[in-house]
């Protein structure tokens, strides 16, 4: 890939103002008002955040590419640091008008309502940090994401993922994914207790089923139920509630 261009021949508009916090305020027409906008240090051209008046929402972040003219957003909660939303668009007063609402602690749903560009992850906020709460809203954005793939594989991943969450011994852990290997956890984010083992799911249509991560050495199978009615027999016993990471 070529080296990117100078962010001030791509964005000279950003340029003029000296910051893309400046050029947010400039572009919304006010519309940020008395918002905290801040620019990055070691590169105000291309980075800027906007806080919430909400404890659990992190600061919007806000990122120009490198090689086309675009803006991404990522609004995260902070106890595990996972994005909530994001979005990408080519309209900064859009940016703008996502950031003001994320700042003013309106509801991701209503954000995304009023702001189509926004993608919602699938997670809740969850502000008292309920255990049992965080890991339903994993397993509902794993499930949104295994749904929105378009990848060739994403039916039989999609499939995996379905048949994990009705099996009620897994879908009562804490799930996350490395590599596309569906893993599980006792314990939320940020500090993960790894427990059983791991389901993959492969692109000629089969399901591994793996003690490690990704090699299959507990066998492949022809459905996801198969491969997860045997990772259900391998979880170890005396598994309680989900407790918090850290």
């Amino acid at each position: 890939m070529p080296n990117p261009p100078d962010p001030s021949a791509l964005y000279p508009d950003v340029a003029a103002f000296g910051s893309l916090a400046a050029a947010l305020r400039a572009e919304a027409e006010g519309c940020l008002g008395a918002a905290p906008v801040t620019s990055s240090h070691s590169d105000p051209l291309r980075h800027a955040a906007v806080a919430s008046t909400l404890p659990h929402r992190e600061p919007l972040q806000i990122s120009a590419w490198s090689h086309e003219r675009r803006w991404s957003i990522r609004g995260a909660e902070p106890f595990q640091g996972l994005a909530l939303l994001d979005g990408r668009t080519e309209n900064l007063t859009e940016i703008a008008r996502a950031a003001r609402a994320w700042h003013d602690g309106t509801s991701l749903d209503d954000i995304r309502r009023a702001i189509p560009f926004v993608h919602l992850t699938g997670r809740a906020e969850v502000p008292d940090h309920h255990p049992a709460r965080l890991t339903e809203s994993e397993w509902h954005s794993l499930r949104q994401e295994a749904a929105e793939l378009e990848y060739a594989w994403s039916t039989s991943y999609q499939a995996l993922i379905e048949a994990a969450y009705a099996a009620p011994a897994l879908r009562a852990l804490y799930p996350f994914t490395s590599h596309w290997a569906l893993r599980f956890s006792a314990t939320t984010r940020p500090d993960l207790t790894v427990v059983g083992p791991s389901l993959t799911a492969g692109s000629d249509g089969t399901y591994g089923l793996g003690r490690g991560f990704i090699t299959p050495d507990l066998g492949r199978f022809a459905t996801a139920h198969e491969a997860v009615a045997l990772a259900v027999q391998h979880l170890p016993t005396g598994l309680g509630p989900v407790t918090l990471g850290g």
